[in-house]
């Protein structure tokens, strides 16, 4: 079998006519090649962690305890669940689908796209759509809200803006707290991305509670990787064993 590592025996990949130092080269640091970046960077780069938690740390000011104790009663009681979002939004959805799978709650993300051409039939009368919109007016969402107001499928919207078009046709909607993305230009799809995330795990932890999930049953279903040896192990153990 082949290498897969083309460098020569001067360490210099093909057509790069450059020396390309290793992580574990002891030259690597002490030569500085390409670790020299702005101070201002560095100042952005650790500013994150004070924006971030801090949004984390308000969300729980928003925390409505009644609209919460809604949308978890009928993720529990929904045979099937989508979940749908255009960008980071729709990547942190097929997150939250995986997370449903994985307490077995039957789940999938549906492309905004699909939606639209026939996969929105995976759905039916008494199921749950998820949309997370941070504006709550996303075009390409609109005509998915519409089919399924239609269908009979109930639909649980997070969104930061509580009087938008997803929100207020929701049967039940979350608040969605940003104070600010970490770019210098406030734009990119950082801290909503964490909020977001963040709301899905207190749904995902809520589930596990109410439906009584045990992590046999997780054992089971994610037998690979590491997870998957130390649950088997531990379950393969008699009682008692530490």
């Amino acid at each position: 079998q082949p290498s897969d590592d083309r460098r020569g025996g001067d360490g210099v990949r093909p057509g790069l006519g450059r020396r390309l130092r290793r992580p574990d080269d002891p030259g690597f640091l002490n030569e500085g090649e390409g670790c020299v970046i702005k101070e201002e960077a560095i100042r952005q780069a650790k500013a994150v962690y004070k924006i971030e938690s801090e949004c984390i740390e308000t969300m729980l000011d928003y925390f409505d305890e009644t609209a919460f104790r809604q949308a978890v009663t009928l993720l529990q009681n929904a045979p099937r669940i989508g979940t749908i979002g255009c960008g980071h939004s729709g990547i942190l959805c097929q997150h939250f689908a995986h997370l449903l799978c994985c307490i077995e709650r039957p789940a999938r993300f549906i492309s905004p796209a699909e939606a639209v051409h026939g996969a929105t039939g995976f759905l039916q009368k008494g199921d749950v759509m998820v949309f997370a919109s941070r504006g709550g007016r996303t075009k390409e969402l609109l005509p998915v809200l519409g089919i399924c107001k239609a269908k009979g499928v109930s639909v649980l919207t997070i969104t930061e803006n509580m009087d938008s078009t997803l929100a207020m046709e929701a049967d039940v909607a979350l608040k969605q707290y940003v104070n600010r993305e970490t770019d210098k230009y406030n734009s990119q799809g950082t801290t909503s991305s964490t909020a977001l995330c963040v709301l899905f795990h207190t749904l995902a932890t809520a589930l596990i509670e109410e439906t009584g999930y045990q992590n046999e049953q997780f054992a089971l279903i994610h037998p690979g990787g590491a997870v998957g040896e130390r649950l088997n192990e531990q379950h393969a153990r008699p009682a008692g064993t530490p």
